[in-house]
């Protein structure tokens, strides 16, 4: 025990290093490039503070390193590894990525692989498929070429950039509330649009089909355009007696209008009156309807029933009584069918004088409680429609 003590602690010194060499060789394995590490080159327009062994990384992982930067004519190309177990999309693109204004830079994998076709080992991205950070140098370029340009040698040469904002600080002098209110206005505004997007891009695909049926009808559109232009041209040729017509009916609106005024009363009436007269007619159709197919018939047999030569209807009057008793009897026939009527006694007193002429045949009839005989009376239909001449 006394001697392993002695040499105590150049054994500790020996396990020590040991355990270095194998930290350092562990390290080494893990940060070389395996034989199975895909490759992928990317060409970019500058690599500013890209290097080899700078990382590859997606979505801020790092999935692979930089194995060399070489210049390329007017590029420079990047050569990478990475993991083959991270699926790469066959549309990947390359970007350089900028944690801090200065400092070691990165390249990001973009877009995340998700589903399709995987990019293939030892593929070649070009520089349309590659994006590289805009440069604090190239913002103070920019910086300057804007102060240039509107600086005394540029567009306030003559001092039109300072009228300008003279004209501007005018302007806007005390419409602070009213601008604050403009932008808050626009602001309201967009927001209705993003919650109507929807709607807004329905309205533009409407508009975008309208346009297009407009254009497959081409034609019939400009054949639409000449006639409208030809209307318009007889319309010119016309002006004087289309605006005389125009005059003429503004009067006549006057007039038709004054009349209506006046007559409001009137017209009231009449037009409450043809309410009722349409009513009725509605009411009664079947029976307007009837007799409007009747007539036609009824007076065509009234005008060939009439003998223009004796003046008489050359009909047979069917009265609802006997034929002999009406021969028999005229006079009770007839007074029976006036009887109902309200004047009926004195209508049939003046048929019994009328008929007193004399004529042949005779017959009797009812005048009041005694039957009177009554002599030389023409019996016949024709001796009662008899036209004096």
């Amino acid at each position: 025990m006394a001697s392993l003590g002695k040499f105590g602690p150049a054994v500790g010194k020996v396990v020590a290093l040991a355990v270095v060499a194998l930290l350092v060789v562990a390290a080494v394995m893990a940060f070389k490039p395996g034989a199975e590490q895909k490759v992928m080159t990317a060409a970019f327009p500058r690599t500013v503070s890209i290097y080899e062994g700078s990382e590859v990384r997606v979505l801020g992982v790092p999935v692979g390193t930089i194995t060399s930067v070489e210049p390329a004519g007017t590029t420079v190309k990047v050569t990478m590894e990475y993991d083959p177990e991270v699926k790469v999309p066959a549309d990947v693109k390359a970007a350089v990525v900028a944690p801090s204004v200065v400092g070691d830079r990165y390249i990001q994998l973009t877009p995340v692989y998700e589903k399709g076709a995987i990019l293939e080992d030892g593929a070649e991205l070009g520089t349309d498929r590659t994006a590289i950070p805009l440069e604090l140098d190239e913002i103070y370029q920019s910086l300057n070429d804007i102060a240039v340009a509107l600086g005394p040698e540029g567009a306030n040469s003559d001092g039109a950039l300072t009228r300008l904002l003279q004209s501007t600080a005018k302007n806007f002098g005390g419409q602070g509330e009213q601008f604050n209110e403009t932008i808050r206005n626009l602001s309201r505004f967009t927001s209705t649009l993003d919650n109507n997007k929807d709607a807004l891009f329905d309205t533009a695909n409407e508009i975008e089909r309208f346009v297009g049926a407009l254009e497959e009808n081409d034609q019939t559109v400009r054949d639409f355009n000449d006639s409208l232009a030809a209307a318009s041209s007889v319309l010119e040729g016309e002006r004087e007696e289309l605006a005389a017509a125009l005059r003429n009916l503004g009067v006549a609106t006057e007039q038709v209008s004054s009349f209506v005024k006046e007559n409001e009363q009137a017209l009231s009436e009449n037009i409450t009156g043809l309410v009722k007269f349409t009513d009725i007619l509605v009411k009664q159709r079947d029976a307007l309807d009837e007799t409007l197919s009747a007539a036609p018939t009824a007076l065509s047999n009234l005008y060939h029933t009439y003998n223009p030569e004796t003046g008489t209807l050359d009909t047979r009057a069917n009265l609802g009584q006997n034929i002999e008793e009406i021969e028999r009897n005229p006079i009770e026939a007839l007074c029976s069918l006036v009887g109902p009527l309200e004047d009926g006694v004195g209508i049939c007193d003046q048929l019994t004088e009328v008929l007193g002429r004399p004529a042949p045949g005779a017959a009797r009839g009812p005048v009041g409680k005694d039957v009177v005989v009554i002599e030389n009376i023409d019996t016949s239909l024709g001796g009662i429609l008899e036209v004096q001449r």
